[in-house]
């Protein structure tokens, strides 16, 4: 058992079960009661006692019996994605459109729209499984990837974390330097984590508060963008579209970028959702996080992909991009014409990157608890704490020397989040038919009633094959990218083939692993 042996007894001894209408009966065996994370006088429980004193969140990666699933507003878990989304972050995305792929506005929408509705629908799909098992995300890849073969993909999940963090408050520092060049990147790096800190150390109580809320100041910011930016007269919708394979390369490797920024909440999913009643409807489930992600990931990338069409005519808005990113490119709409409360705005999107890390800085430390029994004796809110200090001392020499480098590296490494679901959907449609009935949730913790994860570990590697084989990135571009758009450049499938290449090979090693394992 990876809790304790004191506690995994209690859980085993207390075997009730509770309706599920949907599923059946589900068992609550192997979940762990609140109470159980202070009692003893092991330093584990006393640190889990003085962080009861404060009111944060004790419960790690262990299972939420169902009469501690009490989260009864719904509403939380649209405006968490919500709040999460409606940031800088998003809206640089949509700006790469034209100065990195040299697309038009059409262009641009269509992509940002279309494949914004096909990255989120696993995001959506797997928040639905936390209030029927209680079990965070990375737990419940345990059923897809086996107890120990889950360790790789919550590696790759604490990178993602820790390296989109620090990319993160690098883009956020830029915004307060763009208001005010004596502002040192450092400081600005140090409010933002710092800030986030404070909320994710409480733990899911709290950053449900915060991103119920943080949305409305930045969804008010960005409207007097668009109201500034269309009384500029800027605005170009008609802007000459690339032709042939170098529009269709352009197409495939903003798709990429637009699905990877997507997806990439697919492996914090259920954490969201593990405290909502067992009995939620999981279509309400569902329909929540559809809205959250997609209006506030359309909204924000179209607005980006808006603005972006100014560098092609004006140079003021091109030089400011280059010189200082996306804040450059946001002062450059709103100072000249509003003045200091246009400074003022710059500055609180800069800090619109708090909502936007909270769930990164909160989901690593319960990835960072599934790599060991030892790992998960640390208390979650101690691993939130070193995991902060992590990005950012990835972050603040990252500032001024190797920004491009990491952030090249993250969306190379990303391209696992596709490998992942190709692995975890093809098991739940095929191999469990579909059904939620065909889990037993507490499993969890049992090794040997888990899948061995042999075939999920070797699909993984097979996945990576195809990665390598489609992306076209900076550094590399696959031999398949080559051929998909001009050929100094490629386009992007990467993220195609990843998935193709992971859900192939997993359907027949899975078949073969579940003949000779029998599981």
């Amino acid at each position: 058992m990876s809790f304790s042996n004191a506690s995994s007894d209690s859980a085993r001894k207390e075997d009730r079960y509770v309706l599920d209408y949907d599923t059946g009966y589900v068992s609550d065996a192997n979940a762990v009661h609140g109470q159980e994370f202070t009692s003893g006088k092991t330093l584990y429980a006393k640190l889990q006692r003085f962080a009861g004193k404060f009111g944060m969140e004790q419960r790690g990666i262990e299972r939420v019996p169902s009469d501690e699933r009490t989260d009864s507003s719904m509403s939380q878990v649209g405006t968490l994605w919500f709040s999460a989304n409606m940031v800088v972050s998003s809206f640089a995305i949509g700006a790469l459109a034209l100065p990195v792929f040299n697309l038009g506005f059409v262009d641009s929408a269509l992509t940002i729209i279309f494949i914004n509705l096909l990255g989120i629908m696993p995001v959506c799909f797997f928040s639905m499984f936390g209030p029927r098992f209680g079990l965070r995300q990375m737990v419940l890849s345990r059923f897809y990837f086996g107890y120990y073969g889950v360790k790789l993909i919550a590696i790759f999940n604490i990178l993602a974390c820790v390296g989109w963090a620090a990319v993160n408050v690098i883009v956020g520092a830029q915004f307060f330097h763009a208001v005010n060049s004596d502002v040192p990147g450092w400081a600005g790096i140090l409010v933002i984590a710092i800030a986030t800190l404070g909320i994710c150390t409480f733990g899911y109580r709290i950053v449900h508060a915060y991103e119920k809320w943080s949305w409305i100041p930045m969804f008010v910011i960005f409207m007097i963008v668009l109201g500034t930016f269309a009384h500029s007269g800027e605005f170009n919708s008609l802007l000459p579209l690339n032709t042939g394979p170098s529009e269709a390369g352009g197409i495939l490797s903003f798709a990429a970028s637009v699905f990877g920024f997507a997806t990439g909440w697919t492996s914090y999913a259920s954490d969201y959702t593990v405290y909502q009643p067992v009995d939620r409807s999981r279509k309400s489930i569902f329909i929540w996080t559809f809205a959250g992600l997609f209006v506030s990931l359309c909204f924000t990338e179209l607005l980006g992909a808006a603005v972006a069409t100014a560098m092609a005519t004006n140079e003021a808005y091109l030089t400011a991009y280059e010189e200082a990113h996306i804040g450059g490119l946001l002062a450059e709409v709103l100072v000249p014409r509003l003045g200091r409360f246009g400074e003022f705005c710059v500055v609180l999107l800069g800090l619109s990157i708090i909502g936007n890390n909270c769930p990164n800085a909160y989901s690593v430390s319960l990835s960072l608890q599934v790599l060991s029994e030892k790992t998960q004796r640390v208390p979650r809110f101690v691993w939130t704490l070193i995991s902060t200090a992590v990005y950012i001392a990835i972050a603040i020499p990252g500032y001024d020397n190797f920004e491009n480098a990491l952030e090249s590296f993250m969306l190379i490494i990303g391209y696992w989040l596709a490998i992942y679901e190709g692995v975890s959907l093809t098991e739940h449609f095929v191999f469990r038919r579909a059904s939620f009935a065909r889990y037993h949730p507490e499993d969890y913790c049992e090794p040997k009633r888990l899948p061995p994860g042999i075939a999920a570990i070797a699909a993984f590697c097979m996945g990576i094959v195809g990665a390598v084989l489609g992306m076209a990135q900076q550094w590399f571009t696959g031999p398949i990218g080559k051929l998909c758009g001009a050929p100094k450049f490629g386009g992007d499938v990467g993220f195609e083939l990843a998935f193709a290449f992971a859900a192939v090979s997993y359907l027949g090693l899975r078949a073969v692993e579940r003949g000779y394992f029998g599981r």
